[in-house]
């Protein structure tokens, strides 16, 4: 045992301070810092374990990116299961004449890798929950280049899931008397229109016909994890920027008919893959049915983020789309130049030429993992959404024409056929799509993987 791990547990049988009175001032390299993740593990009191706990999460803090990579790679080299111990267990397993619970809990034991029981004890530090997720967001900013710590990445997934279940969340309406260091980080998480500031946030959530709503975790007690935010209208939406207006004429909620789904943000990065939009958007439509009865139709306002990326490559490599594109020579040009969009006479010839294109990339197109390549379509699709619309100059804004071409779609979220849609999106990876979406890809005569509802 070196000096620094001997001071380290000294302090506790001395009674002393926490950790402070031999570490607080320096910091940790990273030897000593898996020395501490060892010691954690092999602990068994819960007042030093908790030291221990905060003096491992204190010290990867003082880490440089590089050294937490290593990390990281130490933890997926030296914290998975004790081979020995596994192959023990497996033995006793395959030994057993039948069903033997014993054998079988002595198993699963053995095979489950050491960084779990670690992560698990790094939660009762403090402030563990949101440093673990925080290291997490490290750990996910080296994955792609770095596929060996895979493993690392699961074993967090996995906790997470179970820590961040709905059971946990709870949902709070955004208004003007919720506290102000909340709305600030609801302004600084929005990801999809971007709040110009404190008015524009008080016209999303402080009139009769605008809501948001966000899911808390009690260990993040002021975080909020996801929030959506909802206009009330008499029609779906078709455009960004009168839901956004300043000017806008206000909707009577108790006389609305629809409920806009605008923006949907996650803001912890740590916490990616762990499902909460899901429950978010059902909570809240069951409290905006009970709220407001008038309401019959429920549906989103979506960013296409996806799209244009994806035509550029289609146009650079001659894809199946752009070559099946009536008068191709004409249009693909006008589209890499951009000034088309402020030019009204280009709707009858590339309004077409898009909402065709746009269902390809939808109903056709596939990433090499045959997936549905667009996130937010993902998402909306795998919760039971049908795509309804394709809507023309929806999002002038500077990002909606770097993302989309301007486009933005509606997933209609009918309550009847969510679980039908999930199921048929989920098994068979088919988009169910409204019959407008499959006749703009008769422009291109292609064949579509889609389910139309008529």
């Amino acid at each position: 045992m070196n000096s620094f791990l001997r001071d380290l547990l000294g302090a506790f049988s001395d009674g002393r301070r926490w950790l402070a009175d031999v570490t607080g001032r320096k910091s940790v390299t990273h030897d000593q810092l898996v020395e501490l993740a060892e010691a954690l593990l092999s602990g068994r009191g819960e007042a030093s374990g908790v030291a221990i706990a905060q003096e491992v999460l204190r010290g990867y803090g003082t880490l440089t990116g590089e050294a937490r990579t290593a990390f990281f790679a130490t933890l997926a080299e030296r914290f998975g299961p004790d081979r020995e111990r596994l192959a023990a267990a497996a033995e006793g397993f395959l030994a057993a004449d039948g069903p033997d619970a014993q054998a079988e809990a002595a198993l699963q034991r053995a095979s489950e890798p050491r960084r779990l029981e670690l992560i698990r004890r790094l939660n009762l530090a403090p402030g563990g929950t949101a440093a673990l997720v925080s290291m997490r967001e490290d750990l996910l900013a080296v994955l792609r280049d770095r596929p060996d710590l895979h493993p690392v990445d699961a074993d967090f997934q996995y906790l997470f899931t179970s820590w961040f279940n709905r059971g946990f969340l709870t949902l709070r309406r955004m208004d003007w008397d919720t506290p102000a260091s909340i709305l600030e980080k609801i302004i600084r998480y929005e990801a999809v229109h971007e709040i110009q500031g404190w008015d524009d946030l008080k016209r999303r959530i402080d009139m009769p016909d605008r809501r948001l709503y966000a899911f808390f975790h009690p260990a993040l007690a002021d975080e909020p994890l996801i929030f959506v935010q909802v206009a009330l209208m008499d029609e779906m939406a078709d455009a960004i920027a009168p839901v956004l207006a300043t000017d806008r004429e206000t909707v009577d909620g108790g006389h609305a008919t629809t409920a806009i789904f605008y923006s949907i943000s996650n803001t912890q990065v740590g916490l990616r893959g762990i499902s909460f939009g899901n429950f978010l958007i059902k909570q809240v439509v069951e409290d905006l049915s009970r709220e407001f009865p008038s309401l019959k139709t429920f549906a989103t306002l979506s960013p296409v983020p996806g799209f244009r990326r994806w035509l550029d490559g289609e146009i650079a490599k001659g894809g199946e789309a752009v070559r099946a594109l009536p008068r191709a020579a004409d249009i693909l040009p006008r589209l890499s130049g951009g000034d088309w969009i402020d030019d009204p006479a280009a709707d009858k010839e590339m309004k077409p030429a898009l909402q065709a294109l746009a269902s390809h990339y939808f109903l056709v197109a596939r990433s090499p993992t045959g997936k549905v390549i667009d996130p937010v379509a993902r998402f909306h699709l795998g919760n039971g959404a049908r795509l309804e619309r394709i809507n023309w100059r929806a999002d002038l804004s500077e990002k909606g024409r770097r993302q989309s071409h301007g486009l933005m779609v509606n997933y209609l979220y009918d309550l009847k056929d969510i679980e039908r849609n999930h199921e048929i999106f989920a098994n068979k990876g088919e988009v169910v799509a409204a019959p407008a979406i499959a006749r703009h890809l008769k422009a291109l005569s292609l064949r579509k993987t889609a389910t139309a509802q008529e």
